[in-house]
């Protein structure tokens, strides 16, 4: 395992788009905190940096990289290798070499200029998404050969998550407008890692007319605290979750 992880980190790490990803996050996180007057006000716009750009370019990036390293993963199965040890390294190389992309291109940045309790859990839900949006593509990637379908299947995961979820959570309020509606949008707001990634971030802030229903009910119901481990958890299932149904379509994935 620790051979096929090595060969994909320093793979991925010599490819162009990556080195162009984290050049890009580095020159946007250091021109927000420079137009600022204050590091929280850099912080918020860093936020949606972390909650859109991060997603999409794991996603994609990832997707893509599975579906050109087919013949790379057909030379590993016909190995005395378990699948299973294939396709958890073949996540894990992508998840630590994007990983390292985002602390070079955001994590400096924070270190530097707003090294408190804020700025670590904006990096860390930057890592979070990180490691779930590479276990969505290879969800993606596992059930289709073909790489176009593959992509925008990926898009669409990508632009619902981003875009479509919170217009599906608006229409549902205003349908049920005259009903209580606080404990059904926690189960729904669970539903979207982006949203809960955005909810630990606001609730460390304590920026209450930035946080939306969703998180407004979060500090209702839980507090910062128990909202946060809550926030947490969930995201960590959105890792778990997509990476142990591909592995079981994997394994038994005719190749």
């Amino acid at each position: 395992m620790r051979k096929i992880i090595k060969y994909v980190i320093a793979d991925i790490l010599r490819n162009k788009i990556v080195i162009a990803y984290t050049c890009l996050l580095l020159a946007i996180s250091f021109t927000v905190f420079n137009l600022q007057d204050n590091n929280t006000k850099g912080l918020l716009s860093l936020m949606n940096i972390v909650l859109i750009i991060v997603p999409l370019i794991c996603i994609i990036f990832s997707t893509i990289y599975v579906y050109n390293s087919t013949e790379f993963i057909d030379l590993l199965v016909s190995q005395p290798l378990q699948r299973k040890k294939i396709w958890i390294s073949l996540y894990g190389g992508m998840a630590i070499a994007l990983i390292l992309s985002f602390l070079v291109g955001i994590g400096i940045a924070v270190l530097i200029y707003a090294p408190n309790a804020t700025g670590f859990i904006l990096v860390a839900v930057g890592l979070m998404l990180t490691l779930i949006f590479v276990s969505i593509a290879l969800l993606a990637v596992v059930y289709t050969r073909d790489k176009a379908k593959g992509i925008g299947i990926a898009v669409l995961l990508w632009l619902y998550f981003s875009l479509i979820f919170d217009g599906l959570v608006l229409f549902i309020l205003f349908q049920f407008a005259d009903y209580p509606m606080e404990k059904p949008m926690l189960i729904l707001s669970g539903l979207n890692p982006i949203d809960m990634g955005r909810i630990l971030i606001l609730l460390k802030m304590d920026v209450s007319a930035l946080m939306g229903y969703t998180g407004a009910v979060f500090q209702k119901f839980f507090g910062n605290l128990s909202g946060m481990l809550i926030t947490l958890f969930v995201l960590l299932l959105w890792i778990l979750v997509p990476l142990g149904i591909s592995l079981r379509r994997f394994k038994k994935k005719d190749l």
